[in-house]
C-alpha cells in the first residue's frame, strides 16, 4: 500500500513493458537518470532502466498540466522550485490497496493486538497506539480502526490512537474524508459491514468513531520522523519491495526501534528482511514481533 517511502508510503507498477513507444516528448538517457536520482534521493525509491517507460508515462501527464514542451523544462522547474518535487513524487507513486488486504493479518491483528487489549481497557493507563507507515487512500488503516472497533464498542472513549502517513498528499486527502465507492467493500467480512453507512450514489462512509480514531499525516519514510513514544504495532507493507537493499535495511532498523517490546511488525506479501534481526522474530507469514 505504498507509498511511499514513503510514508510514508510509495510503490511504483510493475506490469510496464520495456518496449519504447512514439513519444510526445523526448525523453533522453539523462532525463531519466536525472529523475531516477531524484526519485531515490528524495523518496528513497530505486528506479532501474525498466522502469523508463512508466517514469514517462506518469511524468507526460505532468507536463501536460504544466504545459511544458520537454522533459528538460521539468527538470529545470524541479532545480529551481523544490515546491514541485512533491508533485514529482505523487505522479510517480502508485497506490493499490484495498479493505483486508493480505487478511491474515488482520486475523493476526484482532487476536495478539485487538482482543488483548480490549480485555486490558479497563485497567488504568490503557493505551493502543498503532501505525499505517504507508497508507494510501486509507483502506488499511481503517481496516485497524474496524477490527480495533469491533472489540471495543466505545472506541471514542478508549486511549486508542491509529497514526496514518504517506508521501502523497493528494490520496491523504481522500483517506481523510473516508468516504469510499461502496464496492470497495465487496471484500471485507460480514462481521465488520456494519461499519460501512451508504453516502451519496455508489459511496459509502466509515463510522465517525472509526474515522475519528485516525490521524492522517504526510510523511516521507526517509526523512527524520517526530514521534515521541512507540507503536503497539506497525504496518510498513508492500513498500519496501520497491527499495534498494541498504535503504530497506535501515529502515527495518528504525521500524524496529519504534515498536514497544513485545510489540508487532506486519510487512508485505512479497517483501522478507534482509537476513536476520537481533531484535525481531518471524511470527507467522511476514509478521514479525519484538523481543521483550
Amino acid at each position: 500500500m505504498l507509498k511511499s517511502a514513503a510514508g510514508a508510503a510509495a510503490v511504483l507498477a510493475n506490469n510496464e513493458t520495456s518496449a519504447a513507444p512514439l513519444r510526445e516528448f523526448e525523453f533522453s538517457d539523462q532525463d531519466f537518470r536525472t529523475l531516477a536520482k531524484l526519485a531515490y534521493d528524495h523518496a528513497g525509491i530505486a528506479l532501474s532502466d525498466g522502469k523508463r517507460n512508466l517514469v514517462y508515462s506518469r511524468l507526460s501527464r505532468r507536463l501536460r498540466t504544466l504545459k511544458l514542451a520537454s522533459f528538460r523544462d521539468y527538470r529545470e522547474l524541479l532545480a529551481a522550485d523544490p515546491r514541485e518535487i512533491e508533485n514529482f513524487i505523487n505522479s510517480i507513486s502508485t497506490n493499490h490497496t484495498k479493505f483486508f488486504r493480505e487478511d491474515h493479518h488482520f486475523d493476526h491483528f484482532r487476536s495478539r493486538v485487538a482482543v488483548p487489549f480490549a480485555q486490558a481497557a479497563g485497567k488504568a493507563g490503557a493505551r493502543l497506539r498503532v501505525w499505517s507507515a504507508a497508507c494510501s487512500s486509507g483502506e488499511e488503516p481503517y481496516t485497524i480502526s474496524v477490527v480495533l472497533k469491533r472489540e471495543l464498542r466505545n472506541l471514542a472513549n478508549i486511549d486508542v490512537k491509529i497514526l496514518a502517513t504517506d508521501i502523497d498528499t493528494e490520496v491523504l486527502g481522500k483517506a481523510a474524508r473516508g468516504e469510499f465507492a461502496a464496492a470497495a467493500t465487496a471484500d471485507v467480512p460480514k462481521p465488520y459491514l456494519s461499519f460501512f453507512k451508504p453516502a451519496n450514489g455508489d459511496k459509502v462512509t466509515v463510522d465517525d468513531d472509526v474515522r475519528e480514531a485516525i490521524t492522517f499525516r504526510r510523511l516521507n519514510l526517509m526523512d527524520p520522523w517526530p514521534f515521541r513514544g512507540l507503536f503497539d504495532a506497525i504496518f510498513c507493507r508492500n513498500v519496501m519491495i520497491y527499495f534498494d537493499g541498504p535503504t530497506k535495511a535501515n529502515l527495518i532498523e528504525r521500524l524496529t526501534k519504534q515498536i514497544k517490546p513485545g510489540g508487532w511488525l506486519y510487512i508485505g506479501h512479497s517483501e522478507s528482511l534482509i537476513g536476520s534481526h537481533p531484535e525481531l522474530r518471524s511470527a507467522g507469514r511476514t509478521i514479525y514481533r519484538r523481543g521483550e
